[in-house]
């Protein structure tokens, strides 16, 4: 499976970077941001795979800022982490598109669990591309009907591009994917998928690659 990322929203900076810290180590690309509007901004700017939101923190609050994401077509998972107890507050979280709520304090095995329920729900049986067929949950690939043999590296490439179909990946994040992360390395990698499925991945120039629609 290849590298999620995630967006954890978190105005305590200890447990902001710790929860960084652990979900980093369970190899997560992570952002941190520390207010609403600074999370509302990196959601313009890239795509995520789980939202990991406190409720109160300052400018735009949890639940206000997953309602406006929703409202905008943004359908990323959602976990809550808050003190927050009364059932009001939950309530208001799961109506306003969250999936899974974590009351605060809680252990780091727990958080690990329930990000990786959660991104194992989201991932779709199938995802076709031309004369392509991804099964992501077993991460079998298909061309006109026939089965695509591909190395570790490559099909984490590929299930992140498969993915983010007409989306730019940032560099950094394909980085994170190589056994020994380099400009050079990654390059290779593309041009091997290109040549072996005959897709059309675009170099973005210093921000990152993209799987062309078709």
């Amino acid at each position: 499976m290849s590298v999620a990322s995630l967006l954890v929203l978190e105005d305590d900076s200890t447990l902001g970077n710790t929860i960084v810290d652990i979900l980093q180590e369970d190899q997560y690309h992570v952002d941190l941001a520390s207010d609403g509007a600074e999370a509302s901004e990196l959601t313009f700017n890239k795509s995520y795979d789980l939202y990991i939101f406190d409720i109160n923190v300052p400018e735009v609050d949890g639940i206000e800022l997953l309602k406006q994401l929703r409202a905008s077509g943004d359908e990323t998972p959602a976990i809550y982490i808050t003190a927050l107890v009364d059932l009001d507050s939950i309530t208001q979280g799961f109506e306003a598109g969250a999936e899974d709520y974590l009351k605060k304090p809680f252990y780091p095995e727990e958080l690990l669990m329930r990000v990786n329920a959660r991104l194992q729900q989201h991932l779709p049986d199938t995802i076709s591309y031309g004369e392509i067929l991804y099964h992501p949950k077993t991460q079998e690939i298909f061309k006109a009907k026939k089965i695509v043999s591909l190395g570790n590296v490559q099909v984490r490439i590929f299930d992140m591009l498969m993915h983010n179909i007409g989306k730019v990946i940032q560099k950094d994040r394909l980085l994170d994917l190589l056994e020994n992360p380099s400009d050079t390395a990654l390059r290779v990698a593309m041009t091997k998928l290109k040549q072996k499925l005959e897709i059309e991945i675009t170099n973005v120039r210093g921000v990152g690659y993209i799987l062309e629609e078709v």
